[in-house]
């Protein structure tokens, strides 16, 4: 049993390859991961790499993933903090690094840049931690 903060990248992996997560696990994420997928997925129409049928029913699948997300004075609060001690220029990968140290066991991402943040602040794990 485990509680993870997912990204961006591993929401849309689930959601594109139709992945299922162990049911003992539960998926964490600053409420800022649905704007981002969206925006992602239409950026990914824009550019052609999706037709808008595709990127819709991604988005839709998306909207179906389990997970809670949260986004309280407190993790703010933190997120803020965390950007600033660190030197991040902005606080969406604060927001990740702030919730998993707040609620969850392990970050599970494949963005090379957020695991070097995460470096010596939250433990990251691989995709495959989802799994069982």
């Amino acid at each position: 049993m485990g509680r993870f903060v997912i990204d961006v990248g591993v929401a849309l992996r689930i959601t594109g390859e139709e992945t299922e997560i162990a049911p003992s696990h539960t998926l964490l994420a600053p409420t800022l991961l649905r704007s981002q997928v969206l925006d992602v997925l239409f950026s990914r129409v824009r550019n052609g790499e999706l037709s808008e049928e595709v990127g819709l029913d991604l988005n839709a699948r998306f909207g179906k993933l389990k997970v809670r997300y949260l986004g309280d004075a407190v993790l703010r609060r933190r997120a803020w903090a965390l950007a600033e001690r660190t030197g991040m220029a902005s606080t969406s990968h604060a927001e990740y690094l702030a919730l998993t140290q707040l609620q969850a066991d392990a970050l599970v991402t494949e963005d090379s840049d957020l695991i070097s943040k995460a470096t010596g602040i939250v433990m990251v794990r691989p995709f495959a931690a989802l799994l069982n």
